[in-house]
Parts: structure tokens; C-alpha cells; sequence
């Protein structure tokens, strides 16, 4: 724990030689990617699945049971890295990318390994420039030592990465839309069902997660279930990463144990409101979510039961 955070997927993000491969591997990088080859893919969604991680883009959907409704088949199946990070005041996907794209990668191949999926693309924002070219070194780095491509790590798995850079459009935050614009065509949701991991990228099994998500994958490899499961709540493991911003006098990315309470992500990271002013109103999520009143932010936890229903807080 540094200055009341819970560093776990950040503990070395304040590395600046932890976005190059070189830096990523001195810190333990891709050593659970190899790990990860040496198990059976199912043993690695059950993992994932025990472990209680939930989507971090915002549904709080399990991943792991999200990876099992994939058909049980050999037929192409793609990977989907949503990093298009569309919501107002949101910015903790960029700060991954940009501190930790080695991160991604690694918990992007393992993912895609424990679904049989030979392809993988990330879809940026198209904003995020900077971003896309440190992930773009980072892919390339990757190849040329062997982490994407074929036989990877001498396992006889193959897989390639790309990025796609999305054009600012907010509704391709939305897993359906984004695969629509992945294909080229409007960016749009499409109608459910059949969901995307029966019927989605270019009519393929696909799975969608977020950067967040698929970052976390690595640790529950590295920790187990069990280990993951130190962090958070029940029903909310880990820990997550929330940014904060409006105006307190520490705005920024911090990351804490799902359950941390919210009015000392406000006051205690987050310094207070500015010019000792009293808070008024909180919004916890994106543009679509209700304003939270001081009542309510007094007893609320981030988690996403809470977040969910406040009168069970």
C-alpha cells in the first residue's frame, strides 16, 4: 500500500522504462504468460472464473463466464481489447497503455490462449495518440521477441495482434457498436442475440473486454484465485483502478481495493474539495449515470453492489 492506494497492477507504473520490453521483463514481465502456456486452456477460465473478476469497463460482468460461453468447437474465435474510453472524466485505460502496454499484452495473449484465439485486436480511441504509438512499439517489440507470432515461447500456440483506432465516436464504447466499426461499417450496436461470443466479430465467436480486464488476467495467474481474492469484497474481487476528477486538488488515477469508500477516495486521495468548498454531488460513472447526493456518498462503497443498489450499502 503506498499513500493509502493498493498498488497491484501499478506497483511499478511509476517506471518509466516499464512501458519497454526490457523494463517489463526486469519486473517480472511475461514470466506468467509462460506459465500460462504450460496449462490447459479450461483450467485458465476456471481460474479466472473462481477468482471473482468482473468486467472493468463498467458492466461488472464475470469474465471467466463470459470466456465459457464460447461454443465448444474448433471454429475461429477473436479477441477484442476495448479501449475506446468514450466517458467524460474517464482515463485510466490511457494511463495503462501508455505506463504498462507490455501489461496488456501479456494478459491479452494469455486470455487469448485460454479461448483458442489465434487474432486479437485493440480499438483505441482515436484520440489517444500517444497511446497507440507507445502500444504500437510495444506490439512490435513483442514480436521480435517472440511473444506474438508463431510458436510462441516454443508452446506451437500462434497469434498475431493489431490496433484499430476508432474516430471519436462515443457509442462504439458499447461492445456491439464497436464490432460494427471494426467491420468497417457504421459504428452502431447490433441487436442481442445472438451475443458476440456466439456470433460476433465478422459473424465469429468473439469475446469483448476491456483494458483493465484483460491487464488483470496476468495477476490471477500469478496470485490464483485465492490470491486475487485478498483484494476487495465477495461478490467485488480485486482491486481497481477509478479515476477521479472535478474539483478536488488531487485529481488522477487511483487504485484500491473494490469496497474502498467513496468519500475517502474524495477526501483522503483525492485531498478534499477545492477552496475548502463542501461537496454538493457526486457522479460515479459515466454521462448516463444518476447524480449522487452527499447523503448518498457518505455511505456508499465502490463496489459494484453498492454502486448498484445504495439502500443495500
Amino acid at each position: 500500500m503506498q499513500n493509502g492506494e493498493t498498488k497491484y497492477l501499478s506497483e511499478f507504473y511509476h517506471l518509466p522504462e516499464f512501458k519497454t520490453l526490457e523494463g517489463y521483463k526486469k519486473n517480472g514481465g511475461y514470466i506468467q504468460l509462460e506459465k500460462a502456456l504450460k496449462m490447459q486452456p479450461q483450467a485458465i477460465i476456471d481460474e479466472v472464473k473462481n477468482s471473482g473478476l468482473r468486467g472493468r469497463g463498467g458492466a461488472g460482468f464475470s469474465t471467466g463466464m463470459k470466456w465459457g460461453f464460447l461454443p465448444k468447437n474448433n471454429e475461429p474465435r477473436f479477441l477484442l481489447c476495448n479501449a475506446d474510453e468514450g466517458e467524460p472524466g474517464t482515463f485510466k485505460d490511457r494511463m495503462m497503455m501508455e505506463k504498462a502496454p507490455h501489461q496488456l499484452i501479456e494478459g491479452m495473449l494469455i486470455s487469448a490462449f485460454a479461448i483458442n484465439s489465434k487474432k486479437s485486436y485493440i480499438y483505441i480511441r482515436g484520440e489517444y495518440r500517444y497511446s497507440t504509438d507507445t502500444l504500437m512499439t510495444a506490439i512490435q517489440e513483442a514480436y521480435k521477441a517472440g511473444y506474438l507470432g508463431k510458436n510462441i515461447m516454443g508452446s506451437g500456440f500462434d497469434h498475431d495482434m493489431d490496433i484499430y483506432r476508432g474516430a471519436g465516436a462515443y457509442i462504439c464504447g458499447e461492445e456491439t457498436g464497436m464490432i460494427s466499426s471494426l467491420e468497417g461499417l457504421k459504428g452502431q450496436p447490433k441487436l442481442k442475440p445472438p451475443f458476440p461470443a456466439v456470433q460476433g466479430y465478422l459473424k465469429k465467436p468473439t469475446i469483448v473486454n476491456n483494458v483493465e480486464t484483460l491487464a488483470a488476467v496476468k495477476y490471477v495467474i500469478r496470485d490464483g484465485a485465492s490470491g486475487y481474492r485478498k483484494y476487495g469484497t465477495e461478490k467485488s474481487a480485486g482491486t481497481k483502478l477509478f479515476s477521479l476528477s472535478g474539483n478536488v486538488n488531487k485529481p488522477g488515477n487511483y487504485e484500491v481495493p473494490l469496497g474502498y469508500p467513496l468519500k475517502d477516495m474524495i477526501y483522503e486521495l483525492g485531498g478534499g474539495i477545492k477552496n475548502g468548498r463542501k461537496l454538493k454531488a457526486v457522479i460515479p460513472g459515466g454521462s448516463s449515470a444518476p447524480v449522487m447526493t452527499v447523503d448518498e456518498v457518505e455511505k456508499a462503497t465502490l463496489d459494484y453492489e453498492c454502486l448498484a443498489q445504495l439502500e443495500r450499502c
